[in-house]
């Protein structure tokens, strides 16, 4: 599988930074990677994004209200992110859940949105450090995995982005045999509730990749792309990463 690599601005970002863009398309070892590309800004930059890159490479949302429209003052709906610019959106990353209050719930029903926008969801989920330390983390995910992951999933419209909470803007990483541990866990996972259709969907890791670790995480089984923090503000250490797929 053609593997992913994703990044997430988060709340970071200014109009000055579109030059960082500007750079990623302009970029020859962009053009020749062996991987497809998407960035997700701030809201406020996706259009403006979007006439930056033009279409040389994916932009993405942060995430998504479960409603096309309405009176949800501050909120931005997939119909919005698409006609923005967006072709993915990010859906119940672990700071959405944890300072948002989001439950699988409020996932599925946001990706349920995204599809019917026509935007391909990035579905995350992952465990805290006292779940892994307690044993759970498998079933944890996939307790996350089976409830935020609506029926009609396909490697077209999810991807799946594994991110251990407590490697998050950490510096902190599973070991390789850790990370490859839980690919193949969250691919049985998907196989078990997909069937054939889910040996096809992409499961990115994310959690503090950066140009160090990337090579060592994008080579292993299972693991479909990265999904980059901090690591995708600067066009140079995004290539970095983008370079290190099949390095």
């Amino acid at each position: 599988m053609r593997q992913l690599v994703a990044g997430n601005w988060k709340m970071n970002g200014l109009c000055a930074s579109l030059g960082e863009l500007a750079a990623l398309r302009d970029a020859p070892a962009r053009v020749a990677a062996a991987c497809d590309v998407v960035v997700c800004p701030p809201a406020t930059l996706l259009a403006q994004a979007a006439g930056c890159v033009k279409g040389a490479f994916a932009l993405g949302g942060q995430d998504c209200h479960a409603a096309p429209g309405g009176a949800f003052t501050g909120d931005i709906s997939a119909p919005m992110l698409k006609d923005a610019g967006a072709s993915f959106v990010i859906l119940g990353h672990s700071e959405r859940r944890q300072h948002h209050g989001e439950s699988d719930g409020d996932v599925a029903a946001k990706t349920l949105a995204a599809w019917g926008a026509g935007l391909t969801a990035i579905i995350c989920i992952g465990e805290s450090q006292a779940q892994r330390d307690g044993g759970a983390a498998a079933q944890v995910c996939k307790s996350q995995l089976v409830a935020s992951v609506p029926d009609g999933a396909t490697s077209t419209n999810t991807v799946i982005a594994y991110e251990p909470v407590w490697a998050i803007g950490t510096g902190r990483t599973p070991t390789t045999a850790e990370i490859a541990a839980m690919h193949a866990h969250i691919r049985a996972c998907l196989v078990e509730k997909f069937g054939a259709g889910g040996k096809e969907m992409l499961i990115l890791y994310g959690g503090s990749v950066n140009p160090g670790n990337a090579a060592q995480i994008l080579k292993l089984p299972d693991v479909g792309g990265a999904l980059v923090g901090g690591a995708s503000l600067k066009c140079d250490d995004f290539l970095k990463i983008i370079g290190a797929v099949h390095a």
